[in-house]
């Protein structure tokens, strides 16, 4: 976005599937029932600038840990730092790059090297003066790539080659070519001053460098932003005044709404934790935006005094199923890890009844590690419509499949009737954990126990658990690394995580069979980001010990090598063909963010990219 929450983009693998938060290609499959949410128009920038009048009022959920740039890894937080701070560039609704403090950025080598050329017109605050090339390859080079500064965004600069080429130029040589390196979001950067970041290198301060008051009040944003900070309260939100010199105004020619931008005298973001008090604020019009849950975005649809708009996210609703080796508790072996298996999962939970019952609507089927939004999306005529009823497989082919699986395991298990039992002759019963804090997780872990027994003869355990206890006892664990021969080849763990600490045989504290408490980023504009969950067994992010059974390695490696982008679209539709039969995680759905506004407020839109004209945002009153 322009201003606002320019690092949601950034967020990291997890997202929480919560109350409040749940393309290209060929569109074969049946479509999910559509909401009847608001379609407003996007802003048309060519048009005059609007009045400049009023206050926008944002409500959240949650509180900030830090608004300091350098190290902020929250999405809240972003919001609130993008309001006073701009970044390089951003993503228009056609998911092109439209230049902020950058004047351009570019390859002329099929992303070897990249160009990246700064405005003119930025300045900080004094005593900082004019923000240049400078400030960002300093920036770079002494707190993401120094040891001392451990940051945010040090691992997008690992391996990266910079240097300053002129006052308002840098080059940068990603460790491997790039083609979409801006897609990566890696050269988006706050502007921070080298003269205010000098004192904390020299000394080699990181404390004290997390704790600079300027750095926690944005004080230092001079012209670089549409807001200035006026408040942050640590529990209650941040305040601002509009800020009238905004360097985007010159940018009058190109986009002559822009021109006296930004069209509010005030803005905050207000945290209120509970949910009833944030929809009351909505419904009495104490507030200009408030996100909804699935089960009240229908009542606020045909509310006339509100304007609902579905954003698409880039998280999806899965079923993890837990393949290292205090998986499956249900007796010997472990059945998640036969392909066939996951398949009869996704096969058995019919994705439009989940859309429909438990998401209301506010969601679309999930059946590869893409979004339909996404320009990497493959279609769905090469993929296999799992838990579709009318166009793919569902319900007794189930059945079907995990038949098939059977025949690949020496362990006794095997249909009585119906009912899937085990070597001990008892109905196959699992474990599931779900989100405590989620009403819709417990809707949903009802419905997949039911469908799960009504298609292939398993039942679950229902488990309700805080999120940051499973994060921490069942997700993760110390890493240890080490060595399975995988396939008749050894493959090593030579740089484990916490989130793949080792083979199957490294474990969390605790056993667990499936859980739906996290959905993970997807990363519709960037597929190469994918590689930390799938590139092989020992990529970086793989708790549930997945293995693939196809060359992900070198699909991935095509991926990086591709010199176009229609070259990265082949090779991307080949690794989410494979990723949609093997069924890593189980795919359900991709929700949408429900966004109640004031009817009055122009500018939001039903896209992935809303927001990114913030600046022009306004209210017809």
């Amino acid at each position: 976005m322009l201003g606002v929450g320019s690092t949601m983009a950034l967020a990291g693998c997890l997202g929480g599937d919560d109350d409040d938060d749940d393309g290209d290609g060929d569109d074969d499959g049946e479509d999910a029932p559509e909401a009847g949410a608001d379609e407003p128009d996007p802003l048309d920038l060519s048009q005059d600038p609007p009045e400049v009048s009023g206050e926008y009022h944002a409500t959240q959920a949650s509180s900030f840990d830090t608004i300091n740039p350098i190290y902020n890894t929250e999405a809240g937080a972003g919001t609130a730092i993008g309001y006073a701070l701009d970044q390089g560039y951003t993503f228009d609704f056609d998911n092109e790059v439209v230049p902020l403090l950058f004047e351009d950025i570019y390859t002329e080598d099929e992303g070897e090297t990249w160009v990246i050329e700064f405005r003119d017109n930025l300045e900080f605050s004094d005593p900082y003066g004019q923000y240049t090339a400078e400030d960002y390859v300093y920036y770079v080079q002494e707190i993401h790539q120094s040891d001392t500064f451990p940051s945010a965004n040090s691992p997008d600069w690992a391996g990266v080659e910079i240097e300053q080429t002129g006052e308002l130029e840098a080059v940068a040589t990603p460790p491997n070519p790039n083609i979409i390196w801006p897609e990566t979001f890696a050269p988006l950067e706050y502007p921070i001053p080298k003269e205010l970041l000098e004192p904390y290198v020299d000394a080699e301060d990181s404390e004290g460098l997390q704790q600079d008051e300027e750095l926690l009040d944005l004080s230092f944003n001079g012209n670089l932003g549409p807001y200035n900070l006026e408040e942050w309260i640590r529990d209650g939100g941040t305040q601002y005044s509009r800020n009238d010199e905004y360097y985007l105004r010159d940018l009058a020619d190109e986009y002559p709404m822009f021109g006296e931008a930004p069209y509010f005298e005030t803005a905050q973001i207000e945290i209120i934790e509970e949910e009833s008090s944030r929809i009351a604020a909505i419904e009495t019009g104490e507030t200009d935006n408030v996100p909804l849950p699935p089960d009240r975005g229908e009542q606020f649809i045909e509310d006339e005094d509100t304007m609902v708009v579905l954003e698409p996210t880039p998280f999806n609703t899965i079923l993890s199923v837990n393949m290292r080796d205090n998986g499956w508790t249900a007796g010997p072996g472990n059945l998640f890890r036969v392909k066939e298996f996951r398949q009869a999962l996704a096969a058995a939970i019919d994705k439009f009844e989940y859309i429909e019952g438990i998401a209301n609507g506010f969601a679309d089927p999930h059946y590869t590690w893409q979004p339909e939004f996404s320009e990497w999306f493959p279609g769905t005529d090469d993929l296999t419509l799992w838990g579709n009823p009318e166009e793919g497989v569902y319900g007794e082919e189930a059945r079907d499949l995990v038949e098939e699986a059977l025949d690949q395991i020496d362990e006794d298990y095997s249909y009585d009737g119906d009912v899937l039992v085990g070597p001990d002759d008892n109905q196959v019963e699992l474990e599931i954990y779900y989100n405590a804090a989620s009403d819709t997780q417990e809707l949903a872990v009802d419905f997949y126990n039911n469908q799960l027994e009504q298609n292939i003869g398993i039942t679950l355990d229902t488990n309700a658990i805080d999120g940051t206890t499973f994060s921490e006892n069942y997700w993760s664990a110390d890493p240890e690394g080490g060595t399975d021969t995988i396939d008749g080849e050894e493959v090593e763990w030579d740089a484990p995580t916490p989130n793949n600490p080792g083979p199957r045989s490294v474990t969390p504290d605790e056993e667990w069979d499936m859980a739906t408490i996290f959905g993970l980023n997807t990363y519709p504009r960037n597929p190469l980001t994918n590689d930390v969950f799938f590139e092989g067994p020992n990529s970086s992010y793989n708790p549930v010990g997945y293995y693939p059974e196809f060359d992900a390695e070198g699909i991935i490696q095509n991926m990086r090598n591709a010199g176009t982008r229609d070259e990265l679209r082949d090779a991307a539709a080949e690794l989410f063909a494979n990723l949609n039969e093997e069924q890593p995680y189980i795919m359900i759905s991709f929700g949408d963010d429900i966004e109640a506004y004031n009817p009055a407020v122009r500018g939001p839109v039903p896209e992935f990219s809303n927001g990114w004209d913030f600046p022009a945002w306004h209210k017809d009153e």
